[in-house]
């Protein structure tokens, strides 16, 4: 069988390694690809996507919009294009399988799921968009009693053709809006993950957001809303289900309302599975949350320092600020994904923070949001991360807060949100 894999990031490598044994494989990229296989075709530059009816298979990976592929070869060329997730669910030995999907939250929820299971004496397999690819899980030999839980982005569910037995959408906000046509198509991509639920499955949404609702509501399943009853809620301080108090919110490590939404959906989607309180409770009380996610870094001379580079919305920054209640000063910007900074400029006007520090592209579209709210306490934080570092240090006094949490993604001044984050937590480690 002639197969192309269009673009060749993590997934696009799982895909052809399976795929490999017994198939003609090109490598569709438009960008110049170092150590591909000797034995696959590559078709390579800005034509990658031509001239792709001539393949018996087309793998799509998640960088790829699907509108891409259709504009590049005509309509008829979708019955041919499938994704390593797509694969995934076909073959996959167990149907125990939970995806989790939102703007934000999906990584943390995911893991937390998985802690808790793992926590009863089930055998769990976590990856999807959290890092390892859905084909690559098939390796750890999963079994039909295994469960599976797989963190799943728009990227990834745009033309997903199965759904999981419990399928949980977190808070739902604009974002990726450079790559979707619509927020309407944004939202259509999530709700794939619930269209072709049966009556037997489990639909899991957000009560206190609306889109979370409607991305739900396509599932023929049992519809359960978290973050208030019958799912898991905030009760008296403790996060509760079924009469049944877990835990004090003051011991979960946590930070942020966001956080304890997080918690409630997860809790929501193991109940079904297990009821043992005992595991939930010690799983609770023992995650203490995903790298760049409010993660502290380092106290020095009094002022703390966190890495919550993962936000990468405005939405997101305005959850990470809220989270603290001392004086803040906060790093924002970076490359533009179409979004508005009018409700992050009024929630920093709103929050004790003592100073903005400004970076990448968007500097000066979030200094004219600021502006328009008479908010002035900020600077240039500078081209580099060390220059970044000590402009927000220079403003920062014993019991402040410094939170890198930039409500933008991060390309331009550096390759990815993790690259981000790590070379704030080395800067920030320098300091002396």
């Amino acid at each position: 069988m002639k197969i192309a894999i269009i673009g060749y990031g993590l997934q696009g490598v799982s895909s052809y390694n399976y795929w490999r044994d017994g198939n003609e494989i090109t490598i569709c990229d438009q960008n110049n690809i170092e150590n591909t296989p000797e034995d696959a075709n590559l078709q390579i530059g800005e034509n990658y996507l031509k001239n792709l009816d001539q393949f018996d298979l087309i793998v799509r990976s998640p960088s790829v919009h699907p509108r891409d592929i259709i504009d590049a070869n005509g309509p008829d060329i979708t019955i041919k294009v499938t994704t390593n997730t797509n694969e995934f669910f076909k073959v996959c030995p167990t149907k125990n399988i939970i995806g989790v999907t939102g703007t934000k939250g999906k990584g943390t929820t995911s893991t937390l799921i998985t802690r808790i299971l793992e926590a009863d004496g089930k055998t769990v397999h976590l990856g999807g968009n959290i890092g390892t690819p859905p084909l690559e899980m098939l390796d750890a030999g999963i079994e039909a009693d295994d469960w599976v839980v797989l963190e799943l982005a728009n990227f990834q569910l745009i033309d997903l053709e199965y759904s999981p037995h419990i399928a949980v959408c977190l808070m739902v906000v604009p974002e990726h809006l450079d790559w979707h046509e619509s927020m309407d198509e944004y939202t259509d991509a999530k709700q794939q993950l619930f269209n072709h639920q049966t009556e037997e499955d489990i639909a899991i949404y957000y009560s206190e957001n609306e889109i979370s609702k409607k991305v739900a509501s396509s599932s023929k399943g049992t519809k359960i809303a978290y973050f208030k009853a019958p799912g898991a809620h905030i009760e008296k301080d403790t996060i509760a289900i079924d009469e049944n108090i877990l835990c004090n919110i003051n011991e979960v490590k946590l930070l942020g309302k966001h956080n304890l939404q997080n918690i409630c959906a997860a809790v929501t989607a193991v109940w079904p599975i297990t009821k043992n309180v005992n595991a939930i409770s010690s799983s609770l009380r023992k995650f203490t949350g995903l790298e760049h996610r409010i993660e502290l870094v380092r106290e020095f001379n009094g002022v703390k320092y966190y890495d919550d580079s993962f936000a990468t919305t405005p939405e997101a920054a305005i959850v990470a600020l809220q989270a603290f209640k001392e004086p803040k000063i906060l790093i924002l910007g970076g490359s533009d994904k179409g979004a508005e900074f009018d409700n992050l400029a009024k929630e920093v006007s709103e929050n004790n923070v003592k100073h903005v520090v400004l970076i990448g592209y968007t500097a000066e579209k979030i200094r004219k949001s600021l502006d328009k709210i008479g908010y002035s306490d900020y600077s240039d934080g500078g081209d580099s991360i060390e220059e970044i570092v000590d402009e927000a240090t220079k403003y920062a006094s014993s019991g402040d807060v410094v939170l890198l949490s930039t409500g933008c993604a991060s390309f331009g001044l550096f390759k990815d949100y993790k690259n981000r984050g790590d070379k704030f937590k080395q800067a920030v480690l320098e300091l002396s």
